[in-house]
């Protein structure tokens, strides 16, 4: 997932939405660049462990 965020310029041209069913980011000049589903998945024996993000964790 954030592999395809630009990482390394995170100025004021980046926005966020942490929405209940998806997550945003928008970018200045580029747009939507992450639109994933607001899920996370966890071990059920560990529940410290992340499993899954977004759309592998539906």
């Amino acid at each position: 997932m954030w592999d395809r965020v630009p990482l390394g310029i995170f100025t004021r041209d980046l926005a966020m939405d942490l929405g209940t069913t998806n997550t945003l980011i928008y970018q200045k000049g580029r747009g939507i660049v992450l639109n994933e589903a607001s899920v996370i998945a966890l071990e059920e024996a560990d529940e410290t462990k992340v499993y899954a993000v977004g759309k592998e964790a539906k």
